[in-house]
């Protein structure tokens, strides 16, 4: 509580979203959405599932000729994913 200063509600909330837990847990919760609008809806609709585990992002999909070329731009994924989460959380990309 600050008696000097006051301190909105909203820039409270920017505060505490912007921890690093904070808003590795939210891009987590987007990522499904967030990997749609990387790979289009074609492959979001191949990929079965997305599973996020200490940093490696486990991706299955059914297409394997979708699978081969996800496989090759793994790199480009993960920097587009963090690049549009605005934090660092996926250090690697498995595709299955």
């Amino acid at each position: 509580m600050r008696r000097t200063k006051t301190l909105l509600m909203g820039d409270l909330l920017d505060e505490f979203f912007k921890r690093p837990y904070i808003a590795a847990k939210v891009a987590e919760g987007k990522l499904p959405d967030t990997w749609r609008a990387i790979v289009g809806d074609y492959a979001a609709a191949e990929t079965t599932e997305l599973r996020l585990d200490r940093g490696t992002l486990f991706v299955r999909v059914r297409s394997s000729v979708l699978r081969s070329e996800l496989f090759f731009q793994r790199d480009a994924l993960k920097n587009e994913i963090n690049r549009r989460s605005g934090i660092q959380f996926v250090k690697n990309v498995i595709i299955r």
